[in-house]
C-alpha cells in the first residue's frame, strides 16, 4: 500500500521512513536553551543523515516549553527543497499559529487517558476529540494531517491504558480521518507484545490507515518494539538523534530511539531507511555538544559495524 510519507517508486516492504523528531520532542525538556541559529545548523546536519520528513517544533505555550518559544521564527528560516515539516498542536490555538507558521502537516496530540490529558493539554480525552473535528475541517485542502495517541501504552497516573480505550478513541477520531495516525508511548512502557496488539487492532479496524509509531526508550525496550512494530506492517517511525528527549508533562519520561541506532538496526537486516549512519553520528555529537551533556545513544559512542584492519 503507498503513502504519500515515502518518495515516490520506494517499495514499502523494504523500506522504512525515520520521522526526525530531535529539534521537537528531543529539546524540547533541555535545560538549555537553544537558539535558531543552533537548531538551524543541527537541521542541516539532520537532513545531510538522510531525512526527509522532521517534526520541527510545537506551537505551545513558550512558558510551559521555552525551547519552542520560537515556533514561528524557525519555520520562516526552513531551508524546503525536498522537504516535509511537521508541526505539533496541542489545541486550536496551536493549530491556527502552525497554519499561519507554515508548515507542510499538522501532527495534533491526543492523550488517551483523562488524567494525563488535563495535565498536558488543560482538557479531557472527549474534549480533545472535538477539537480535533475542528482541526481537521480547517486543515482540509491545505496540510496534511496526523493524529498522536499519547499514553498509548500507559499513563504516569492512571497506569494501563485499555486496548479497548484506544479502540474507542480511535473510532470516534476517524469520524474525521487524519491522513495519518501515530500510536505513541510517551513513557516508554510498552513491550513487543503490546505494539503488536496495539497495531493489530488498528489494521483490524482500519486496514488503510497508515500507521506511525512514536517509541520512547524509557525503560530498554524501543528497539525491540520498533521491530516488532516493523513485522506488524509499520514503516514509518519517529526517532531523535542521540536518543535525546522526554515529555515535559510525564514525569521520568526519557528519550526517544536513537535515531543512529534505529537506522543501524534496520539496514543491518537489509531494509532500507535511505539515511547515512556516519553522518547521523557526527550530527548525534553535534546535538549532544549543543545541548552540554551525555546523551544517551550507543551507536555515537561505538560506531557501525567494524570494518576490516588493513596490515
Amino acid at each position: 500500500m503507498a503513502t504519500f510519507f515515502l518518495r515516490e517508486g520506494e517499495i514499502l516492504r523494504n523500506n522504512v521512513e525515520i520521522v526526525d523528531v530531535s529539534l521537537r520532542d528531543g529539546i524540547q525538556n533541555e535545560k538549555r536553551t537553544l537558539s535558531v541559529d543552533t537548531k538551524l545548523e543541527l537541521l542541516k546536519g539532520i537532513i545531510g543523515a538522510g531525512a526527509r520528513r522532521v517534526e520541527i517544533t510545537s506551537f505551545v505555550n513558550p512558558k510551559k516549553v521555552p525551547q519552542m518559544a520560537d515556533a514561528e521564527e524557525i519555520c520562516a528560516r526552513l531551508p524546503r527543497d525536498g522537504m516535509r515539516y511537521i508541526g505539533l498542536v496541542l489545541n486550536h490555538r496551536g493549530f491556527l499559529r502552525a497554519q499561519v507558521a507554515g508548515v507542510d502537516e499538522i501532527n495534533y496530540a491526543i492523550v488517551l487517558s483523562d488524567t494525563f490529558s488535563q495535565r498536558n493539554q488543560g482538557m479531557t480525552t472527549e474534549e480533545g476529540i472535538a477539537q480535533w473535528r475542528d482541526i481537521a475541517a480547517g486543515a482540509k485542502g491545505r496540510q496534511k494531517t496526523n493524529v498522536t495517541f499519547a499514553a498509548g501504552f500507559g499513563c504516569p497516573f492512571e497506569g494501563e491504558v485499555p486496548v479497548s480505550r484506544l479502540t474507542w478513541v480511535l473510532d470516534k477520531v476517524m469520524e474525521t480521518a487524519p491522513d495519518e495516525l501515530t500510536l505513541a508511548d510517551t513513557i516508554g512502557v510498552a513491550s513487543p507484545r503490546d505494539v503488536t496488539e496495539r497495531v493489530a487492532a488498528v489494521r483490524e479496524r482500519y486496514p488503510d490507515l497508515p500507521i506511525r509509531l512514536h517509541l520512547h526508550n524509557t525503560r530498554n525496550t524501543g528497539l525491540a518494539n520498533a521491530w516488532a512494530g516493523f513485522e506488524a506492517g509499520v514503516r514509518s517511525f519517529d526517532a531523535a538523534l542521540g536518543g535525546v528527549g522526554g515529555c515535559p508533562f510525564a514525569p521520568r519520561a526519557t528519550g526517544n530511539v536513537p535515531s543512529e541506532d534505529l537506522v543501524y538496526m534496520f539496514e543491518r537486516s537489509g531494509i532500507t531507511t535511505g539515511y547515512d549512519l556516519d553522518k547521523a553520528i557526527e550530527t548525534a555529537k553535534a546535538l549532544e555538544e549543543a545541548v552540554g551533556h551525555t546523551v544517551p545513544g550507543m551507536l555515537m559512542k561505538a560506531g557501525g559495524f567494524p570494518k576490516p584492519q588493513t596490515a
